[in-house]
């Protein structure tokens, strides 16, 4: 008699078992999800996901809906992402964490409006080493460490069927020192790259006629080129460093901005963070609530120095054109209406009553106007120097040039 029950007994517990296990990764799957709600409104993200399924250590997740919480404008119009998304290769700490190896969307291939009608393509979506911490507190440290990286395939938009903005694909890495979550984090290093743009301005005087005539005139109706940055961050110190962040576009420039800082250290950009959310939770701003605003950053700030910073600029053709421009709606030739900006330059700068800019600005400046081929701009105080103490030097324009080291260069080799 009991040997013809055990089947059936095996049977149900099987089928037992398995409503459970079913149970337990819906479960699974949902705290989840509600994990990644919870952290990211902390960083200023409504996430209302749809259904989570779990397949092995796979989340699959059917669409979001997203609202950016702005503490000065508000809640933005939420913005529906009917896709699928998948978490692969999840898995939980003991301390309520997640990592999820890779995060894939589906290629992207939409319209965003209907008059003009405009459309947008995105393909090869990937997120790779996706962090979320546990605990109620979010601190600065460990909001830098989201993502290892993040890359994207070709991206289209198109007006009226007409492409107008082309990106061949998009990358950000960070390397982590020793390794992302770790107790013992002493550093980061940090790099993204948008190459091969290409963007249509041929249908700007559609809405904007006299803007267009001059793209026109100055030959920039198609402009193609790429946009690339690193830097480098320190824990112990602070000390963060801004390499390069470059935009490089032919047959017009490279911009390329650069600085160096100490002391922004992670208890610093708690602080800063903890007065943001403060900033947001006060209400309307007073005159009283912005001086009391203005003293705390202050006091958060004192330990920051700047080491150095620069801002140069290398023509590729684009300042000549616009010299060659202006001086055909004076009237006149370039060598002339060059001749009357250098003739007016020193006056100019006379007006700002510092006359110690003068001799910084004036021969430079007169240099790059008779041979447009570079012009940068660079800090590079004695010492690091305190940001509160180039706030207070503010006051005397003449002492602060002598404290940020400020000089003016043209035409001269990159470093």
């Amino acid at each position: 008699m009991w040997t013809n029950r055990t089947p059936i007994l095996m049977l149900l517990s099987s089928v037992a078992t398995a409503a459970l296990m079913s149970q337990a990764s819906a479960l699974e799957a949902q705290a989840f999800v509600d994990r990644v709600a919870t952290v990211w409104k902390t960083q200023g993200y409504d996430l209302q996901f749809g259904p989570a399924t779990l397949d092995g250590d796979t989340i699959t997740v059917d669409g979001v809906t997203v609202t950016i919480i702005d503490p000065v404008e508000g809640a933005t119009d939420p913005m529906v992402l009917d896709t699928e998304i998948t978490f692969s290769g999840v898995s939980e700490g003991a301390d309520g964490s997640y990592t999820a190896e890779t995060i894939t969307i589906p290629d992207i291939d939409s319209d965003f409006s209907a008059d003009p009608v405009g459309h947008i393509t995105l393909s090869d979506i990937r997120l790779n080493g996706f962090y979320l911490p546990g605990g109620d507190t979010i601190s600065a440290i460990v909001s830098m460490q989201w993502l290892e990286s993040a890359s994207t395939g070709p991206l289209s938009i198109t007006r009226d069927g007409e492409e107008v903005i082309a990106v061949e694909s998009m990358e950000t890495v960070t390397t982590f020192n020793p390794s992302q979550n770790s107790a013992e984090l002493v550093g980061l290093d940090s790099s993204f790259d948008i190459n091969g743009i290409t963007v249509d301005l041929s249908t700007v005087s559609e809405e904007d006629p006299e803007a267009g005539a001059i793209i026109d005139a100055l030959g920039l109706t198609s402009i193609a080129g790429d946009i690339s940055s690193d830097m480098t961050w320190s824990m112990a110190d602070g000390q963060a460093t801004i390499n390069q962040f470059l935009f490089d576009f032919a047959d017009i420039g490279a911009l390329d901005l650069r600085a160096d800082v100490t002391g922004l250290t992670p208890a610093v950009l708690d602080q800063i963070m903890a007065m943001q959310t403060d900033m947001a939770a006060d209400g309307e701003m007073t005159d009283e609530k912005a001086q009391a605003q203005m003293m705390s950053g202050m006091a958060i700030m004192q330990g920051v120095s700047i080491v150095g910073a620069s801002v140069r600029y290398d023509d590729a053709s684009l300042a000549g054109k616009l010299l060659d421009f202006f001086a055909a709606q004076s009237g006149a030739d370039r060598a002339s209406f060059v001749a009357g900006l250098k003739s007016t330059l020193p006056m100019m700068v006379g007006q700002s009553g510092i006359p110690a800019l003068k001799d910084i600005v004036v021969p430079p400046v007169e240099a790059f106007l008779d041979n447009p081929e570079s012009l940068e701009i660079r800090i590079a105080p004695p010492s690091p120097t305190s940001v509160l103490v180039v706030m207070a030097a503010a006051a005397n324009p003449a002492g602060l040039i002598k404290a940020l080291g400020l000089v003016i260069q043209a035409n001269t080799p990159a470093q």
